[in-house]
Formats: C-alpha cells, sequence, structure tokens
C-alpha cells in the first residue's frame, strides 16, 4: 500500500481546491455524488482524516471516526430512500482491488437493479 498522497482529488476536494457535490457532510466525513456515476445513485463516502484504505483506516483512525463513517452511510442510504430495495457499498483497496484514489472512500450505488460484480 502506498503512503498518503496529500495531492490526490480527495484531499484537494477537502480543501476546498476542487468542487463536488456535497450529499453529507459532518466533523468527520464528506459525501458527494460521483461524477461519472455508475448507476442513478452513485455517491462516494470520504473519511475527513488522510487514510489510504480500509486497512489504514481500521488500524490507525479513532472510533469516533469509524462510527461517523458509517452512521453516514446509514443516514445517506436512508435519506435516499435505498434502504427501500436495495444498494451496493464497495470500497476498493490497492492495485488488484481497482483503486484509483489513494483516499480511503466508498461507494454507495444504487437506485435501479445492480448487476454481479464480474460478468
Amino acid at each position: 500500500m502506498t503512503d498518503y498522497d496529500d495531492n490526490n482529488i480527495f484531499a484537494k476536494i477537502l480543501r476546498g481546491e476542487i468542487p463536488n457535490d456535497t450529499v453529507y457532510e459532518d466533523e468527520y466525513v464528506l459525501a458527494f455524488n460521483d461524477i461519472n456515476p455508475l448507476a442513478p445513485v452513485h455517491i462516494l463516502v470520504i473519511p475527513k482524516g488522510k487514510y489510504v484504505s480500509m486497512t489504514d483506516f481500521s488500524i490507525k483512525a479513532p472510533a469516533t471516526e469509524i462510527e461517523a463513517l458509517y452512521r453516514a452511510i446509514g443516514k445517506i442510504v436512508t435519506d435516499k430512500g435505498l434502504d427501500k430495495k436495495g444498494y451496493r457499498v464497495i470500497a476498493n483497496t490497492g492495485e488488484h482491488g481497482g483503486q484509483e484514489v489513494p483516499h480511503y472512500h466508498i461507494h454507495i450505488i444504487g437506485g435501479e437493479k445492480i448487476g454481479s460484480l464480474r460478468p
């Protein structure tokens, strides 16, 4: 796993250097609509701390940040009505996991029936 890069796109979004379409924000979490959505609802949820991956986050983040991230996901899912018919939550990690931005993030995907992960 790589070290945290302060110039990754999510770090720039958190610093306000790049605009985003915010869906949710609190002290620990920012969530925004993906600019290249894979479904009618495609939201990225990121911790505001400097974490590269789920592994990094689970080891280094204090319990308050971990709780805030997962409570934010629950609130977003409920607010968007995704809990009614279902949704997918994905966290890509590393090269083999398809991670494109080296800042831990979770994708919430829904709003239609989502197919299998691999054809």
